[in-house]
């Protein structure tokens, strides 16, 4: 018993036609029925009844039909149990991130290396609406990317930094002496951002959008830490994520931003239904696990509040900037 000649008797059953099966199958029809009267004379029984306009099971044939087709599904699962297992030995996996962060990925990969040294890897950086789009053409099984307010469609993701946007000026900024401003403070500005296509510069003016106002901006930067030093050089208001922010004390006064308050989320992405190379899918259950969902962090404006008595810009709620 051969598995070609299960095949041909299961394609047989199931379109009741032996020309069918083998235009099923892309072989010649007289192949086929040779097949399946040799595998009829090894079991020493009738499988099909030939005598009527359509080919029908015997009763023993409906009893072998659901083994047969068993025997064939094992065989396709060794098959993939291979592919996966060869996917992983010589497969390639490509990861997109954002320009600046302080997630861990080189740590990510150096481990996925480690295990898998035949894999290769490639690492590219971009803004995140290039990330989402080379995630949904799969070009990318993984990205690190920043989130607007809404999640790239078609794509799933695990938040792992959630955490205030602040506004970050000089100590001689006219809005130094506030602890906390409402967003329509900024409105007619000189504002530091992130270019388009990045999350933050999305979420900032989606926010302004909603308030009544397109912002200012004077400066914009690939990276937070210029737009952090833009600012402390007096060019402009900043607007960054409050890590960004805090890090930069001592050049910096980091003012709360409120009515309404926004967040910066960085988040890992893939693909819905995952990557369809076993390399990728591997790195992505990885990634899930090395990096857990983020918490939101609430904290940035409070610890100021205790020892600064600084006003507020606009009506917003008394607040304090973050360690400053």
């Amino acid at each position: 018993m051969e598995l070609h000649q299960l095949r041909y008797f299961v394609a047989v059953a199931e379109e009741q036609n032996f020309t069918r099966a083998a235009e099923r199958l892309h072989v010649a029809q007289p192949g086929v029925s040779s097949q399946v009267r040799r595998l009829e004379r090894e079991l020493g029984q009738e499988l099909l009844d030939r005598t009527g306009r359509e080919v029908r099971l015997t009763e023993v044939g409906a009893a072998v039909l659901p083994y047969a087709r068993a025997a064939l599904t094992a065989v396709e699962g060794v098959r993939l149990a291979v592919d996966e297992f060869t996917g992983l030995l010589r497969g390639h996996v490509a990861v997109g991130a954002v320009t600046s962060h302080d997630i861990d990925l080189p740590g990510l990969l150096a481990g996925y290396h480690a295990d898998h040294p035949a894999v290769e890897i490639t690492l590219t950086e971009g803004d995140s609406e290039r990330l989402a789009e080379d995630l949904r053409g799969g070009r990318l099984d993984l990205a690190l990317i920043s989130l607007s307010s809404r999640t790239p469609p078609d794509l799933e993701v695990q938040v792992v930094v959630d955490q205030p946007i602040v506004l970050a000026v000089g100590h001689d900024h006219e809005l130094a002496v506030h602890t906390a401003v409402s967003l329509a403070t900024l409105r007619g500005r000189a504002l530091i951002s992130l270019p388009r296509g990045t999350g933050l510069r999305t979420l900032l003016d989606e926010a302004c959008a909603s308030a009544g106002f397109t912002p200012r901006i004077a400066f914009e930067a690939t990276d937070p830490d210029t737009l952090a030093r833009f600012a402390a050089r007096g060019l402009g208001a900043a607007v960054l994520p409050h890590a960004f922010a805090s890090a930069r004390t001592g050049a910096l006064r980091t003012i709360a931003l409120t009515h309404p308050a926004m967040r910066g989320r960085l988040a890992l992405a893939w693909r819905s239904g995952g990557p369809s190379s076993p390399a990728g899918r591997t790195l992505v259950a990885r990634a899930r696990a090395a990096f857990e969902p983020a918490e939101r962090d609430v904290a940035a404006p409070v610890n100021e509040r205790r020892r600064a008595g600084a006003g507020t810009a606009d009506g917003a709620t008394r607040s304090a900037s973050a360690n400053d």
